[in-house]
């Protein structure tokens, strides 16, 4: 669903230079002399297309890994979330007040049905109905997925698929902590200080089960970066006017430039 963090967030400066196409997704395309074998499925969080940053994003993920970077429209036009209802922490340490999260609930309640239609089991057949269709139309061999907030999750259940070939994993929504123990592709974490969707003891048994996996001989490398002084949204809503966020966001793009380098080479 959603929490109060997912309402916070600044745009990224510069414009989308990609291209918006019929079905609604974008595509950040390759340089001129890319590799035309890889591509990079990119997960939104839960506003969507309308919000620019995954467009930026996409952008600069393709030019530093040379290669496509598609970021499907999850939610046909009409994302759950719109931007600026609620002005709320965006760095670790701040909490939420009681009348913050009254306004929190008052705010989302509009969105539940969007919510409610933009279920797991729905993404996730709207989600592998996308990578197919690449697979299909293009020469992509080598496919992989980083996932934001709402998309983050969505990269968790994607991790147990054959679609893909590793993920990244930034300050997932909630989801059943027992999909980790189905993660069958690398994968990369991007983990906030102060996440009330993904805290840090989830963050820990998720890490814990991963390894007892590994140990056993039953999953793939994996890692969990995490950033101080960071909060929910980090990676794909930065206030970069904060000098640890600004960091965290620079550096968890960094995480996930060579996660894919590794992985999709």
């Amino acid at each position: 669903m959603s929490c109060p963090d997912c309402e916070t967030g600044k745009l990224l400066p510069s414009e989308p230079t990609g291209v918006m196409n019929p079905d609604g997704s974008y595509l950040a395309p390759q340089p001129e002399g890319g590799l035309e074998n890889r591509v990079i499925v990119l997960l939104s969080d839960a506003f969507g297309l309308p919000l620019k940053n995954s467009k930026i994003l996409a952008d600069n993920l393709s030019y530093r890994l040379s290669c496509d970077v598609w970021v499907p429209d999850l939610f046909d036009g009409k994302p759950p979330l719109k931007v600026g209802q609620l002005k709320l922490p965006d760095r670790a340490g701040v909490k939420q007040s009681t009348f913050d999260w009254i306004k929190f609930v008052f705010a989302v309640l509009p969105s539940l049905p969007s919510f409610i239609m933009n279920r797991p089991k729905v993404v996730d057949a709207h989600i592998a109905s996308f990578i197919l269709k690449l697979k299909s139309e293009r020469s992509y061999t080598k496919v992989g997925a980083v996932g934001y907030c709402f998309g983050g999750a969505a990269a968790v259940r994607l991790g147990s698929t054959d679609l893909i070939d590793c993920i990244v994993i930034c300050h997932p929504g909630r989801f059943n902590l027992t999909l980790v123990n189905s993660i069958r592709v690398p994968s990369s974490w991007a983990c906030a200080e102060d996440d009330e969707s993904f805290s840090m003891t989830l963050r820990k048994e998720a890490e814990a089960i991963l390894f007892t996996m590994k140990k056993n001989g039953n999953a793939s490398e994996y890692e969990f970066i995490d950033y101080k002084g960071t909060a929910h949204g980090f990676a794909a809503r930065p206030n970069l006017a904060i000098p640890e966020v600004k960091q965290g966001y620079e550096k968890s793009f960094e995480q996930t430039v060579s996660w894919f380098q590794k992985f999709l080479s």
